[in-house]
Formats: C-alpha cells, structure tokens, sequence
C-alpha cells in the first residue's frame, strides 16, 4: 500500500500497484502485531478487491470476514460498520481465523498454532469456537524474521540491490554489467519494502528448522546454501540458514543479530513450544489431552522445513507422560498459508451456516454491537 503525498489529497496504491516504483511514494501497512491501526487503508483495499480484482458488487452478495483471536469488540463493530454501511452488504459473519484452520482441517477442536506475518498467535478451539483465556501472542512473525535476516547479511558485508535501483548492460555477448540508477526521490519505505521482499525469498529458499536449539559454536562451520541475488551476485548463507528460523523456539537469539530492534518487553516473549504448553494449560483438564494430539500449525511462517517436526520434539518433552502430542500441518505450503481462506470457504457453503448470518435488517434493528451475540 502506498502513499503520494506530493498532492493534498494522498493517492493509494494496492497490491501489485507497488511494483512500479515512483517518486515520494511511502509504502505503509494498515496492520501492526496482526491487528488494524488504520482502517481508511483497509477500506481502500477491500474496495480494490471488490472492484478490480473480484469485479462484483458487494450488495449482493454477504460477506464472510476473518479476523484475529485476538480482535477487540471496538475492532468488530469497525469492520461490521464499514460492510453494512460503505459497501450495503445484505449479511454478514465474522469467523476467528483459528476455528477456520481447525474448520479446514476438518476439526472443531484443535490447538492452532498461526505463524503469520506480523505475528504468531495460538488458540485452543472447541467444539468450533475460540476458547479466550487460551490464546497466546508473540510478535514474531515471519516479518520479523526476513528482517532477522536482511540484517544479518548486511552485517557481513553483503549488498541488497533492489530490482528497480540498476540495470543491467550488456558488454559482450552473454556478459553483463550492472548500472546503478540514480533515484533520489525513492522513498526509504519503498527501498525497505523491496529489500525485504528478496530477503523473504532467501529466507523462504534456504532456511530449515535446527533438530536441536541453534549453538554458534556447533553450527560455525555448517555447510554453505548459495543464493543467486536479482543483480547476479551469488552469496552463500551458512549458519543463518538455521539461526533464523531458531529465532522462533527462542527470541532472545534475535539480539545477537546486530540493529535487529528488539521488542519492549523480551523476557515475556515466549518461544512456539512454551506458547502450546501455556495456551493448552488454560483450558479445562478434560480437553487437554485431546488439543495436544490435535495440534495444527498454519500461516505463511508454518512452512519453513522441519517446523513440524522440532515443535512436536520439543511439546512432547515439556508435555504431561499420558499426552500422546501430534502436530499436523497441510503437506502443501499454500494450504497451510490460506488454511483461514480455505475454512472460510468451506463454512460459508455449509447450509447449516446459513441461518446463522447477521443481516442487515438486524443490523438497522438492532445497531451494530448485536455482532457480539451474532458472532461470538
């Protein structure tokens, strides 16, 4: 999402709109920590989905929205304001995201382990609703790792040229020369943002969960993983390649990494497996043992190699002796990153669902906070 503030008026940008780069344009996200700080922008992208990307209109059709387990009541009855009164949506639900992974797994109870972008959250679902007292949060996210990352391979001299800041010439045939443009006017929000989407990828492309917690000693001399940079130049990631995904089993890892911001309060920033064994440990004896054999792990950041694995390990070990812990996950990564979308899709076709709807009759009737009782 980007903003022009040349002119009075800011100009939005949505979604692949971003990859052209352009003069004084910031780029700036509605979310922080998984949850909305700005919800013009918000408006702004459900109006670019609705009518330039789905090309329908919204009055005819109820809309089903994912939200956080961890969404306020005030949050609630924005989004159901905006629907009912900027797009007239004839109905309208809202589903926590967990009971939609659990829903797509084809569960209604389970411990959800989302690792997003902004943030990790876990929510034990019962008999298809969040249990509230369960759900734990941590900041960090697969966000927080790519910039774990970037970080990292500067301080060891390595150089992220975006795509857009060079050209390439060709000097002979088959061998170039990269040409570095001169751009003043390049916001550093655009630069970040781009550098952020190639650390991503190196992230995504040779980074695996360590069997064991990561050692700088034991892991110094790891085989390399080479990774081709958008201006040719090859870099070989050698103990980052376990070191950041590790940050998610220990925060405190990403202090070692030199300029990594740390967060406000990082003693009470729990590692994955502390989290399952806090989340299950505030629910009711007698579902414990059946959330620990239903684990699932889902989000964007839940694809990295052996995370499974690791934080069945590591639950196993810290869980009670009669637990039988199994962690599940989509073998297919883009199931397990729209594993929200996918349960959503599944409910809303669900004919049992369809009562159960807050219209906009309700809404005229009864005013917006009746999306408390409606969707609890």
């Amino acid at each position: 999402m980007d903003v022009d503030k040349a002119k009075t008026k800011r100009k939005l940008y949505v979604g692949q709109e971003l990859e052209f780069r352009r003069d004084n344009m910031e780029v700036i996200s509605p979310m922080k920590d998984g949850t909305v700080t700005d919800w013009d922008i918000v408006d702004n992208i459900w109006n670019h989905a609705f009518r330039r990307r789905l090309l329908i209109n919204p009055e005819e059709h109820p809309m089903l929205i994912a939200e956080p387990s961890t969404n306020t009541a005030q949050q609630r009855e924005k989004a159901a304001e905006l629907m009912f009164e900027n797009y007239k949506v004839p109905a309208l639900f809202l589903a926590k995201n967990a009971v939609l992974t659990s829903f797509a797994s084809g569960r209604a109870t389970s411990l959800v382990v989302d690792s997003g972008g902004g943030s990790t959250v876990v929510s034990a679902v019962h008999d298809g609703f969040v249990l509230q007292k369960s759900v734990a949060t941590s900041p960090v996210g697969g966000e927080f790792l790519t910039d774990c990352m970037m970080k990292s391979l500067e301080s060891k001299g390595v150089v992220i040229r975006p795509r857009y800041s060079f050209k390439k010439k060709e000097i002979s045939p088959g061998e170039y020369k990269i040409v570095d443009l001169d751009l003043p006017n390049t916001t550093e929000s655009y630069r970040l943002y781009r550098m952020r989407a190639i650390a991503s990828d190196i992230k995504e492309s040779v980074c695996r969960v360590p069997d064991t917690a990561f050692d700088e000693v034991a892991y110094a001399n790891v085989p390399t993983t080479s990774y081709e940079l958008p201006d040719g130049q090859t870099i070989e990631v050698g103990a980052d390649r376990f070191k950041i995904p590790d940050i998610l089993f220990n925060p405190s890892l990403s202090q070692t990494i030199p300029e990594v911001d740390g967060f406000a309060d990082s003693m009470s920033v729990r590692g994955l497996p502390r989290m399952v064994i806090d989340s299950v440990n505030r629910c009711d004896v007698d579902i414990r043992k059946e959330l620990f054999s239903n684990i699932l792990l889902s989000g964007g950041s839940s694809s990295i190699l052996q995370l499974k694995e690791r934080l069945e390990k590591e639950v196993l070990e810290e869980s009670p002796q009669a637990a039988r812990v199994k962690v599940m996950a989509s073998g297919n990564s883009v199931e397990r990153r729209f594993s929200v979308w996918i349960g959503g899709s599944i409910l809303a076709s669900l004919g049992s669902f369809q009562q159960m709807w807050f219209s906009k009759a309700e809404y005229e009737e009864h005013g917006v906070s009746y999306i408390q009782r409606k969707c609890p």
